[in-house]
């Protein structure tokens, strides 16, 4: 039996990237985004704050008003509206 793929040659499970960000519109019901926007997830708290720190643009762009953050299934804090 061969050992398991090392992590550079397969995607990271959930446990590896424990936080990702629920896309919404203003009433909070998920908006569905396409592309590289969609399902990402993140290995640190931090990583995630600075992608959507990046992207809020796009993400309002696709039509997501505001956004939640997640550490697996727990929501930290959020809803927290992308625009001014």
């Amino acid at each position: 039996m061969l050992p398991d793929q090392p992590p550079t040659f397969r995607q990271p499970d959930p446990a590896e990237r424990p936080w990702w960000w629920r896309l919404e519109d203003s009433a909070g019901s998920e908006v569905e985004v396409a592309g590289e926007l969609a399902g990402q997830r993140f290995p640190s708290q931090a990583d995630a704050e600075s992608w959507v720190g990046e992207i809020w643009a796009d993400l309002a762009a696709e039509g997501v008003d505001q956004v939640t953050l997640f550490e697996q299934d727990r929501q930290v804090y959020g809803p927290m509206s992308l625009h001014a």
